[in-house]
């Protein structure tokens, strides 16, 4: 028996404890469902349908994902104060969170344009946009939270991350095909479907879960944003999977450039070449699972950069026409992210529970790993694209020295930059395997 909100729990039994991380997973779904569409969809939609102006409609976005990757950290520590209130303050506060996500998507695919001017709809799309921006990091950060707080030696934290990410993909693979296939009146409601279904299968595994005695955090560790960065383990950590994760948003910020203008691929393959990523990604996590349960998650993490740099060092050698090579490509990359998608979540996890911060920070450390990871894809544009204007490629062009140029970019920086992650998570992570905050790597 064990207590939750002061009321006695049944522990689960066998059966429960092995759904239990897919069930807490789903709500990866529709967190990944509602972005694609706002990162994507909406730029061409406001721009095409109702004729605002780029310049403008680019400022507002910028402005909106800045501001929520900057109150992600803080994010984080509300979320905490809520788990050390009750679990019944957190379900409260995701439930509400939902309910904004769904209402911001809704307000900006259904504007009321025939009511607003151009100025006014560029107002409307900020405050729609940072709602959902708010909300969506919100939610995330209490979800991400609760498997931190489940403890567990590395192998249980992977499953936690692989069903959650794994879900997440799913959702990307949705997403990227309802719009077009059933409209946005339907997404949207298949959105709001997909978040009910999450949020109850998380509340099931939140309430058939064992509570797990946690020491009171002193006033100073409530207190301080700052927490996370007092222990070098997560400052190693976060660097090699800024350097990883900027590796991997480089080719996703490039991909389509490369299909059409390198490979001139038809453009009805491009959701063949994205949806292999993806696809093969999702089904590359229970090998991974395997790998982990026997090498560990750091030396598993090393293979996966591995794998990724051996697939992208050949994109060098396609050219037009070569499109089928390229999606060979695709899914040797897409096992690789499975790897990235699983590894570092369960390693964050790890490492809160080894500095003995679980229970206490476990939202200051996801807001500000989260704002890690949007750092990253604001700074994979800011990268690769100046240095392919550099190099001489403007988009449309198939001149040799800029098809070289984008060759480059797409294919040898990941590999570069995936080079430097692996060293820096060599020296910084595999070779300190005595250090108290990283410990061993399973």
């Amino acid at each position: 028996m064990s207590t939750l909100e002061g009321r006695p729990v049944i522990a689960p039994n066998a059966t429960a404890t092995r759904m239990a991380p897919a069930a807490y997973g789903l709500l990866g779904l529709p967190l990944a469902f509602v972005a694609l569409p706002v990162y994507v969809h909406l730029p061409n939609l406001y721009a095409q349908q109702y004729a605002v102006p780029l310049a403008a409609l680019g400022g507002v976005l910028l402005l909106s994902r800045s501001i929520d990757a900057l109150v992600d950290p803080w994010l984080g520590r509300w979320g905490d104060r809520l788990y050390r209130h009750s679990w019944r303050a957190v379900w409260v506060a995701a439930m509400l969170l939902a309910l904004a996500v769904a209402l911001g998507f809704a307000a900006l695919f259904f504007p009321p344009a025939a009511a607003l001017s151009s100025a006014g709809l560029l107002v409307w799309v900020a405050a729609a946009l940072t709602l959902s921006h708010l909300a969506y990091s919100g939610l995330g950060i209490l979800h991400q939270a609760w498997a931190a707080r489940q403890g567990g030696g590395g192998l249980v934290q992977s499953r936690w991350v692989a069903w959650r990410e794994g879900f997440a993909l799913v959702g990307v693979l949705l997403a990227s095909a309802l719009p077009a296939l059933w409209g946005w009146g339907m997404t949207t409601a298949l959105l709001v479907l997909f978040l009910l279904l999450g949020l109850w299968a998380w509340q099931r595994t939140a309430l058939q879960a064992q509570s797990v005695p946690l020491p009171a955090p002193s006033a100073q560790e409530t207190a301080s944003l700052w927490q996370p960065w007092k222990h070098a383990g997560f400052r190693r950590l976060l660097g090699v999977f800024m350097l990883n994760g900027l590796a991997s948003a480089v080719p996703a910020t490039l991909v389509l450039f490369f299909v059409q203008d390198r490979l001139q691929a038809p453009k009805a393959m491009e959701p063949l070449f994205l949806g292999v990523y993806f696809a093969t990604g999702a089904l590359s996590f229970p090998l991974w699972l395997k790998v982990i349960d026997r090498m560990g998650l750091l030396r598993t993490w090393a293979m996966g950069m591995a794998l990724s740099v051996l697939a992208f060092i050949s994109v060098n050698a396609l050219g037009q026409g070569d499109s089928t090579a390229f999606v060979v490509v695709c899914a040797l990359s897409g096992i690789a992210l499975g790897a990235d998608l699983t590894v570092p979540g369960a390693l964050l996890n790890q490492l809160i529970d080894r500095c003995g911060e679980r229970g206490r920070s476990d939202g200051a450390f996801m807001g500000w790993w989260n704002l890690a990871t949007k750092l990253n894809l604001a700074l994979a544009a800011g990268l690769s694209l100046p240095l392919l204007g550099l190099w001489g490629y403007a988009p449309g062009q198939q001149d040799p020295q800029a098809v070289m140029a984008l060759g480059l970019a797409y294919g040898l920086l990941p590999c570069l930059l995936k080079l430097m992650a692996g060293m820096a998570l060599y020296f910084g992570l595999m070779r300190p395997l005595s250090s108290p905050h990283i410990g061993t790597p399973s």
